[in-house]
């Protein structure tokens, strides 16, 4: 059966590109392109058809690929020295995602961070107590966010170095990423920050060598592993990269929902101040018991995804619901779509936390809800991503009020990932009548 069996819009010399740029982006793309086809849907774009899944059900026929579309990731291949991490072959990729599950993915290391991590979002609400006017939460939360994951992944290098990362880690997302919207801006500029952040990964590489300096579990695993030192660098910058923005825009959607629905608020931070009492810093232990925390958070990334998007290469023919895809075909992931699908989420525009309660989840197809993907390409690092929002959800709802400002509604942009546009604004203030570290009210 041929790709043009299944519907989907007309295309030009460009593809469907122009349809995509008239509907904003492919967020907004995806919703239009399956409300009006159905559930499998065909477009056009970089060169490539597309058949675009939106039922969680038929995507189960794609779960076990593990090989993406080069055209598609071609953006990231100046940032790695060793080959496009996104795109590496299946028989690359299982090692080194094993590799980075050993460390991303284990209790002991999110153990390790949470106190530092809770400790940078303490010095974030500290700031923000004392601010006067609206606080646009995107940019600085993002910060924070690349802050925690560059402590992480470069272990203990000293806060004026740290501080050197962060900002040229911004210089090279800004021009790299840029490019997916724009031609070259600031090239030089952009190659000497990415040159400065490969000498930090070496010089943190040369020290776990020697046992001197600040220790990365992270570079520590891949190491000892033997994985040679271009292959590291890339890792870092990899992680970097699905990192900063991910948590940061997770926790900056969820604040902007939660001021909006006070009501939901205040069971959040209800339960945030039973679970602290006196304390204002959460512990790697208290996340377990802040269960409608988690829900606000699932909640607010189903409704705003923070990787509205994916894309396979199939391997071998697939049967998707009465079509047969084949080998070699581009399989696109349309996340948003997804999380919006009125079949398996009732009125899904609205917030609402109880969706995942236990028993509202347990009639859900599996891949109703994914967030960082699914199948064998599906972010490594979730779990740590999951720690530092609850943490940092924790930290900031236990000090501070967070109201809407009106008239500033953010509209959702494809920046990578689902970026507002011109910020996210709100008034901040700290919070009155709760439970003082010394036990007063």
């Amino acid at each position: 059966m041929s790709l043009e069996a299944i519907p989907g819009p007309p295309g030009g010399a460009d593809g469907n590109v122009g349809d995509i740029a008239a509907a904003g982006g492919l967020h907004t793309f995806q919703l239009r392109l399956h409300e009006e086809y159905g559930d499998v849907a065909r477009f056009r774009m970089s060169g490539l058809d597309l058949v675009s899944v939106a039922d969680p059900v038929l995507l189960e026929a794609t779960a076990r690929i593990n090989e993406r579309p080069d055209p598609l990731f071609a953006f990231l291949e100046p940032l790695c020295e060793a080959g496009n991490l996104q795109t590496l072959p299946g028989e690359e990729h299982v090692p080194w995602r094993r590799l980075l599950l050993s460390t991303l993915a284990g209790r002991r290391t999110h153990e390790a961070y949470a106190h530092r991590f809770a400790e940078l979002a303490a010095g974030l609400a500290d700031r923000w107590a004392a601010r006067t006017g609206p606080v646009e939460l995107q940019q600085e939360l993002s910060e924070l966010s690349l802050r925690m994951i560059c402590e992480y992944a470069l272990g203990g290098i000293g806060a004026e170095e740290a501080t050197e990362v962060v900002g040229a880690f911004e210089v090279v997302l800004t021009e790299y990423l840029g490019r997916m919207y724009r031609a070259p801006e600031e090239e030089a500029r952009a190659a000497e920050a990415l040159r400065f952040l490969r000498a930090t990964v070496d010089r943190v590489i040369a020290g776990h060598g020697t046992g001197t300096g600040g220790r990365s579990d992270l570079i520590a695993t891949l190491a000892d592993a033997g994985t040679p030192p271009a292959r590291i660098r890339d890792t870092v910058l990899m992680i970097m990269l699905a990192a900063h923005h991910t948590t940061g825009v997770s926790v900056s959607w969820t604040l902007y929902l939660l001021g909006r629905h006070p009501d939901v608020a205040r069971r959040v931070t209800g339960e945030v101040d039973a679970v602290l009492g006196g304390r204002d810093l959460p512990e790697y232990a208290d996340l377990k018991d802040l269960p409608y925390l988690e829900m606000a958070l699932k909640e607010a990334m189903r409704l705003y995804t923070p990787g509205p998007y994916g894309a396979r290469e199939t391997d071998t023919d697939l049967a998707i619901g009465p079509y047969t895809v084949p080998a070699g075909a581009t399989v696109f992931y349309p996340f948003w779509a997804l999380h919006l699908n009125p079949r398996y989420w009732p009125d899904p525009d609205r917030y609402d936390p109880d969706r995942f309660t236990a028993e509202n989840a347990a009639g859900r197809p599996r891949f109703a809800y994914v967030p960082f993907g699914l199948g064998p390409r599906s972010c490594e690092g979730a779990a740590l991503a999951l720690v530092e929002a609850k943490l940092v959800l924790a930290v900031l709802l236990r000090r501070l009020a967070f109201t809407p400002v009106p008239g500033r509604e953010p509209t959702p942009v494809e920046r990578f990932v689902l970026w507002a546009e011109e910020g996210i604004e709100m008034r901040v203030a700290p919070r009155t009548g709760r439970a003082r570290p010394d036990g007063v009210e």
